[in-house]
């Protein structure tokens, strides 16, 4: 009894029943370390970024997430003393047509970094910390090819005390178990081509497939399993003016056996100052997103999610915060010079 009752309550559980069991991110755009792992050390300078997303509000238990993650070079390019972002000109645009035209690849280099996750939806929690690697090297005057590994762990926590049959009566012991907790390694992977004015990526995710089982010695499920997420995004930029651009961008998600999913997104921005933008996730919903950088060193960007599914009936959106932090931005470019 005890095992079919939490049998029956956590095969409908989004991380082990056939879903996607890692989290959405709206602003991914803003920061594309958090799906491949190939952007560690792009920039010149420490990227740190963190972030908290509250899922369907309104709804009980809905996915809650919130991450840090910082990642740079290992050393540090010896730009010249002056370049086309040392300054922020009054009425001028350092992100302008005449610094695309002579953009060059950055110097082949090493990148390292770390990420923090938490994502809990109801009795299930899912803490995850990894540590990244990634080479950078130019294979054309303005193209760069990029290969990254992510390794870590991630620690599965059931929490029975939450656990709501409703009228069904439970075994004592399945709401006496308390925390039930499984550890499970995690390996991620990722190619990144990127240049003046395009970039494409391919990442996998929980690359080794893996059972879930909780147990202690009371209670016990082997109806989990972790499978495989793959992920193809690909982003254009087009130079509308001297003060605006436009990045087009796509993200494709596969996770066998689901259907294939997609996003499709467009960021506006003015200068190196503000950014507007907005996104489509396919048969999912709709998000507009707005952020602008504070100085050099501090930015902040928001969204907001509205579902068309019929969970618009009763969730009041998502919404979904990240600030940005560029550590050791000597040149004080004002916004990324790889990623836009």
């Amino acid at each position: 009894m005890k095992k079919l009752i939490v049998i029956c309550f956590v095969f409908i559980l989004p991380l082990l029943s056939v879903a996607q069991q890692r989290p959405y991110y709206t602003q991914y755009i803003l920061n594309n370390f958090l799906i491949n792992p190939a952007l560690a050390g792009i920039e010149n300078y420490w990227d740190v970024k963190t972030s908290h997303r509250i899922q369907w509000q309104g709804v009980q238990d809905a996915p809650v997430t919130t991450y840090l993650t910082f990642h740079g070079p290992l050393k540090k390019q010896g730009y010249a003393s002056s370049n086309p972002t040392s300054m922020s000109a009054p009425g001028e645009n350092p992100r302008g047509r005449a610094y695309w035209q002579n953009y060059q690849a950055p110097e082949p280099h090493h990148g390292v970094g770390f990420t923090v996750l938490n994502d809990q939806t109801g009795p299930l929690n899912r803490f995850a910390a990894y540590g990244t690697y990634a080479y950078h090297r130019g294979i054309a005057a303005q193209t760069t090819l990029s290969f990254g590994v992510s390794a870590g762990m991630t620690n599965l926590t059931l929490n029975t005390s939450k656990l709501n049959f409703g009228n069904t009566v439970i075994d004592p012991a399945v709401g006496a178990s308390g925390l039930i907790n499984t550890i499970k390694p995690d390996i991620s992977a990722g190619l990144w081509l990127y240049s003046n004015d395009y970039f494409v990526g391919l990442s996998a995710q929980q690359i080794v497939p893996q059972n879930v089982a909780f147990s202690d010695n009371k209670v016990y499920l082997t109806q989990g399993k972790l499978v495989p997420h793959i992920f193809l995004s690909a982003g254009y930029r087009l130079q509308v003016s001297e003060d605006l651009s436009l990045l087009p961008s796509a993200l494709i998600r596969y996770i066998s056996p689901l259907p294939i999913g997609m996003d499709i997104n467009a960021k506006l921005m003015y200068q190196d100052l503000i950014w507007f933008g907005g996104s489509y996730r396919f048969k999912e919903g709709y998000a507009g997103m707005v952020g602008f950088n504070v100085n050099n060193n501090i930015n902040i960007g928001y969204s907001y999610d509205f579902v068309t599914s019929s969970l618009n009936t009763v969730s009041r959106g998502t919404h979904e915060i990240l600030i940005g932090f560029q550590l050791g931005n000597k040149y004080g470019d004002w916004c990324p010079k790889n990623l836009w």
